[in-house]
């Protein structure tokens, strides 16, 4: 993408993708390592990746204490619809949690998941633990 692109961010804010999650995305492909100023910024930008297909930003950013070894590709056919952030709840520094709705379509079915994620913040990086889905 180049800095002119004015595609809407999956993301749900009223930016770019180029000048929102973009520059997540873009600072950890060239070695800068996760950058997302808070949970929900982290949140919002995994979102995107799902939308991008970029596994490699979402393994990165999954506390390694629940992190999969490997991620599937999105299904053939399957497209992200988009993200409703309902609440972002900071307990500490350390410790926050974001509750979504995302929502999709695969083969002609809709599909919403409704989540209460947990992330923790190590060494000033923030990453995504678990989360509830109901």
């Amino acid at each position: 993408m180049n800095s002119n692109d004015t595609t809407p961010c999956p993301c749900g804010r009223p930016a770019s993708y180029q000048h929102c999650c973009a520059r997540w995305h873009q600072a950890f492909a060239a070695g800068q390592g996760l950058c997302a100023p808070d949970a929900e910024s982290l949140m919002r930008s995994r979102y995107s990746a799902f939308v991008h297909g970029l596994n490699d930003y979402l393994l990165a950013s999954w506390h390694a204490s629940t992190r999969p070894a490997t991620l599937e590709a999105n299904e053939p056919g399957l497209q992200w619809l988009g993200l409703q952030v309902k609440q972002h709840r900071q307990q500490d520094a350390e410790h926050a949690t974001v509750s979504f709705v995302a929502r999709s379509k695969l083969g002609g079915r809709a599909h919403r998941l409704v989540e209460t994620s947990r992330f923790v913040r190590e060494d000033g990086v923030w990453f995504y633990v678990d989360g509830d889905v109901g």
